[in-house]
């Protein structure tokens, strides 16, 4: 029989991943690369670590990510948000933990685009009054 596999879907600004999580010891593995090898911030090992610790099974399972797309910090947060989803498909009852801690909700914040006449979103040239 094969191993119980859960899988959930992550994204944060320009970054999204798809994550496996398969009963475990709590190994990481990011792109064929360890956690700590990918994504070289302890800070963002917790932020990672999230959903685990609010539905108390940390050490149960080893997360298998693929990401692409954003920086270090945009796509620890999509592992976060994939990690919490799959979750649910371990449990349904994990769902109200889960939601309370704000780890279902994607995270909305995006960079906002460069507009005409301005240095940068919002950076306009000094004014001058004479």
């Amino acid at each position: 029989m094969a191993k119980a596999e859960y899988l959930g879907t992550g994204r944060r600004k320009n970054a999204s991943a798809r994550v496996r999580l398969v009963p475990g010891t709590g190994v990481f593995n990011i792109n064929n690369k360890s956690l700590e090898e990918y994504i070289p911030f302890p800070h963002l090992h917790e932020v990672m670590k999230q959903p685990f610790a609010a539905t108390e099974t940390l050490g149960n399972y080893d997360v298998l990510v693929n990401v692409h797309g954003g920086g270090v910090s945009g796509q620890a947060g999509a592992i976060r948000h994939g990690i919490a989803r799959a979750l649910l498909n371990v449990d349904p009852d994990f769902r109200p933990t889960l939601k309370s801690a704000g780890l279902l909700t994607r995270d909305p914040r995006m960079v906002e685009r460069k507009k005409a006449g301005r240095k940068k979103a919002r950076k306009s040239a000094q004014f001058s009054k004479r």
